[in-house]
């Protein structure tokens, strides 16, 4: 299970929201409505950005000290830069249950006769496809 820690910069606007940034992950940038959503989101983004960067094979930076972190001298008053942790695997495992839609062909015969039988076909087809590549579940 991949977990990681990084530093972000949060900036906050007038009305209360805030903007993060990965000083580490450039591209990473989420905003939130509030500290606690921001605070969310930086966490969800994280882990999107770097289960991307893991499919992708992408080399993962090491995280900056925090204390070593330079807010940029253009960033609203009262920046600050706290450590934000997420794990990949949960992002890994939405993505690959997600389901894929699928258009098929058979018979009308075989078509009428599972209907009739109240089949699902998805679930016929999984259990089909499971048993033929000889898995019992998603193992990345």
């Amino acid at each position: 299970m991949a977990s990681y820690v990084y530093p972000a910069i949060f900036e906050p606007y007038e009305d209360g929201s805030y903007v993060v940034s990965f000083p580490d992950l450039p591209g990473c940038v989420t905003q939130g409505d509030d500290l606690e959503d921001a605070l969310r989101m930086a966490q969800e983004a994280m882990a999107l950005h770097l289960y991307g960067m893991e499919r992708d094979g992408d080399v993962i930076p090491a995280p900056t000290d925090a204390s070593k972190v330079v807010i940029p001298a253009d960033a609203n008053p009262g920046a600050f830069v706290t450590l934000i942790h997420a794990r990949t695997e949960p992002i890994r495992d939405e993505v690959m249950n997600r389901a894929v839609k699928k258009t098929l062909t058979l018979p009308r015969w075989l078509n009428d006769a599972a209907e009739e039988a109240g089949l699902n076909f998805s679930q016929v087809l999984q259990r089909a496809l499971k048993e033929e590549l000889g898995v019992v579940e998603f193992k990345p």
